[in-house]
This record gives C-alpha cells, structure tokens and sequence, in this order.
C-alpha cells in the first residue's frame, strides 16, 4: 500500500517509519524541512520525502492523490509561541481538505483518551481533531493513548529524571489520578495492525496495557525496578503554576510543555474496555515490563527516538537550511585549531561531546550556563542526546541543536537553543590537512548582545581553548590560532 506519514520526525513517527518499510509499503514522508531528516539510515526505495507545512494549505499539495492509507500523528502541545489548540485545528482542517482530494481510504489518528467530562486543553484540542477528521469522506480509525512508556518516550525521561534525582518529592496532589499507561512496543503494534482492516473504519479504540495506575505508583514502581528507595510525601497546596515549575526544574521538559502536561494529569485517562487487542492478535504489556524493555534498549544504546528531537526551536522555523550557511558579516568569531595525530580518535570524541560524556573542560561551568538558562526560561542542559554514539540533523544535544552531522565529511555543526541576546553556532570541522578548526560565531541581537560577548569572553577563552585541547588529545605541534 502507499501510505502517507505525518509527524515523521516525532517520536511515534520514527518508530513507526522502519515497522512500516519493513512490510514492504511504499511511505510518502510530510516533513516540514528535509534537511532535518536523515534520509540515508533508512536504504529502502520504498521511501519518498515531501515538504509540507500544514499551517499552510498551499504546500499540501505536494502530498500524491495516489495514496491509500495516512496516519494523522501531528500535535502541538510544546510550542512555546501562539494557540497550539488553534494551530492543531488548522493543520487539521488544511489535511482533512487536502486527503479528501485523494485516493485515500483510511486515515489513523493517534489521539488522547477523553473518557471524562472535565478535559484538559490538550486532551479537548485532540478530541477537537477527531471530530474534524471524522467529518469527511475518508474512512477514520482513532486510537486513544494515554502515557506512551518506552525509551526516549517524554512521560518515560520525565519519570526517569524525578525518581533518579529526588530521593524524597513533595509532590503535587495530581500525583493521586489514575491513569492506563501503554507500552511503545505496543502502541506502534496497534497503529500498524489497524491498517485497511474494515472492521476499525469510523471507530475509535482506547489503547493502554493491563495495569491501572496513580502517577505515584508509576514512579514508586520505577524506582522499585531501578533498585532505589523513594519517598513521595503528596501537599495539596501546590497550584497547577508551581507544579509546572516543578516539573521544569527538575526534569528535562519546557515549561510550555511542563504546563500542558500539569494540566492534563489532573485529569484520569482510563481505557474504556474493548476487544481491539484479541482482534489484532496483540499481547499486551505490563507497566513493569515496559520499563525493562525501555532500559535494555539504553543499554544497548539503541534508542530509536526521543521526544527532545521532536521539539524544535522556535529560532528553527524558517527551517534548518537558512541556518547552516554560518554568517560572518557582524558577527563575533572564535577560531581555533589543532593539528592531529590521530583523526579518528579526536573525531569519535566530537561525536560523543555533550551528554553524558560533557564537554571535555570546564564541565562546572557548562552546567552552571544551563542552570542559568533554565531560569529564564530556557531549554538548560538536561536534554542530553538521545545516543551516546550517534548524532543526525534534528537531533538535541544538551542547548544545541544538530544542525548538520556529516561524519563522512568530518564535520559537526550545532546551533544554541539557549536564551541568548543573538543567534550562535559551533563548528567542528577535520580537513584533508588533519587539522581540527574549532569554530565559535556570535551574531549579536543590538547592544545587549554585543556587551554579553563581552562578558562572556574571558570564559570562552578558558572553555574554548580546554575543550580542544582535549578534543585532539595531546596535539604534537603548536596551535595556529
């Protein structure tokens, strides 16, 4: 079948990709820019991409009239700028009015449970889609899911970050709603098997594994596995506010998303039984179980995707190609360079930087900078990367963001999502020379930027210098800054 993929570069999207390929479908892939999807990991030539913004109608028109099937998988709940109920309706409207055009006979949407009356504004924005994507001449198959648990997952990390780094929470009383998480495994198991089957045409399925749980039991039953000793003491006085505060300290989460995310958990999401599961032959998983199968594939550093790359920045919407031109012109720059003795070596460590592996010197002050962006606002340091090994375009790497991984040609290219008073690149690039160019560029935003250059000059100097010093080893000849 030739099935249309939305929400590629998303964290239920890249999963679902290779499951898709590998049952010999030929996928047409929407991405809104296409230098941020690593096209070469996937050697199929059942594999198309097309650009499409769906805030904008007129770029739908490159999705093919000849397809059969497409999944839905487009949400905008971390978007740190404008209405995200507003924006999900838009592009929802644009896709029904455009796959109406089509050959298209089924559409699967992945949505949220909504078995309550009170609904956050996230949980009424997704069923707001359902009912948009229900009225048309296309037939709608809609799974409802809750807590999505499985490595890189955003509900797995966030758990991961409050039960590793707090012995002992006072904790919201939101903790205390029940909700059905789902294995990854499971929910990619349900989006593949309900395609052209009849029997899910204009119906919708909850979907969750056989365990009801409080988001207190979740994290308690997390730490129980990790062999830690946790104690959560439950406050009602925390406000939805400080709850997301909260949360956006402590783990690795934006605020906008933190929020979003406080005010859905207060509300239960609770499958309503049904007979999907035994229909498609699916084996469901046990909470317990899911977090096993999440850390065996950390272990083996197979981490397919992570919710962090799927956040893009908002500095990031005219798309990563009119950001890897690095500019010159009124631009501060720090260059340095090594030559090497061993290229592979020092290129294997540009590919581990940030992370756990850090950033090779004055690591205090890396954490310290991310702190401090944390504060006011800003992404911090705790995104990590989603390998310790690997990098592509798109993906986070602590306050950077990938914006070109070229192992072949020897070069890495990031630009910062940190709050800061101008637009920054870092470049690390091995010629045919075997020399190591170590590129910094500052573009100031007016006179507050040019004096936070300033400021921070001395620092860059000791940083700058230690991290490639550290990156070429012990570099045998004098450098040539």
């Amino acid at each position: 079948m030739k099935i249309l993929l939305t929400g590629v570069t998303g964290y239920i999207g890249q999963r679902l990709l290779p499951v898709l390929l590998e049952k010999n479908h030929e996928v047409v892939c929407c991405v809104r820019d296409k230098d941020r999807f690593n096209v070469k990991k996937y050697s199929r030539n059942n594999l198309t991409i097309i650009e499409v913004d769906f805030l904008h109608e007129e770029s739908l028109q490159n999705i093919p009239k000849d397809i059969d099937i497409a999944y839905y998988l487009i949400h905008s709940m971390s978007t740190e700028s404008g209405d995200f109920g507003n924006m999900e309706e838009i592009c929802a409207t644009n896709f029904r009015k455009r796959l109406e055009q089509t050959n298209a006979q089924q559409v699967i949407y992945l949505s949220g449970i909504s078995n309550t009356e009170e609904l956050s504004k996230h949980l009424s924005s997704r069923k707001n889609v359902e009912t948009i994507l229900s009225d048309s001449s296309f037939a709608l198959t809609t799974l409802r899911a809750g807590i999505i648990v499985g490595s890189g997952s955003a509900s797995f990390e966030i758990i991961r970050d409050l039960v590793e780094k707090l012995p002992f929470m006072i904790a919201p009383r939101w903790l205390n709603t029940k909700c059905q998480p789902i294995a990854i495994r499971n929910a990619i198991e349900f989006l593949n098997g309900v395609i052209g089957k009849t029997e899910t045409y204009n119906q919708s399925f909850d979907i969750g594994s056989p365990d009801i749980l409080t988001y207190k039991e979740m994290l308690l039953r997390f730490a129980k596995i990790r062999g830690l000793k946790r104690r959560i003491v439950i406050v009602p006085v925390m406000t939805p506010k400080i709850s997301s505060y909260w949360l956006y300290f402590v783990t690795a989460t934006s605020y906008a998303l933190a929020k979003n995310l406080v005010n859905s958990m207060k509300i239960e999401v609770i499958c309503t039984p049904n007979s999907l599961a035994e229909l498609l032959n699916i084996e469901l998983i046990d909470y317990d179980t899911s977090i096993q199968l999440a850390f065996d594939k950390i272990e083996q550093n197979q981490v397919l995707s992570s919710w962090k790359d799927a956040q893009s920045s908002n500095l990031l919407d005219k798309g990563i190609s009119n950001y890897i031109e690095v500019p010159t012109n009124g631009c501060f720059i720090d260059i340095r360079k090594r030559i090497l003795k061993d290229n592979d070596t020092a290129l294997e460590r540009i590919w581990r930087i940030g992370g756990k592996t850090g950033w090779y010197y004055g690591n205090w002050l890396w954490k310290l900078r991310g702190f401090i962006d944390k504060v006011f606002g800003g992404v911090g340091m705790r995104r990590g990367r989603r390998s310790n090994t690997e990098l592509q375009t798109g993906d986070a790497l602590d306050f950077w963001r990938v914006l070109l991984a070229k192992k072949e040609e020897k070069r890495l290219l990031l630009f910062a999502e940190m709050k800061l008073p101008g637009e920054a690149w870092l470049e690390f690039r091995i010629d045919e020379k075997n020399v190591l160019t170590q590129t910094a560029t500052f573009r100031p935003l007016g006179l507050f930027g040019r004096l936070y250059w300033y400021a921070v000059l001395p620092f860059h100097g000791l940083i700058f210098n230690g991290m490639i010093n550290k990156i070429s080893a012990a570099h045998v000849s004098k450098n040539s800054d």
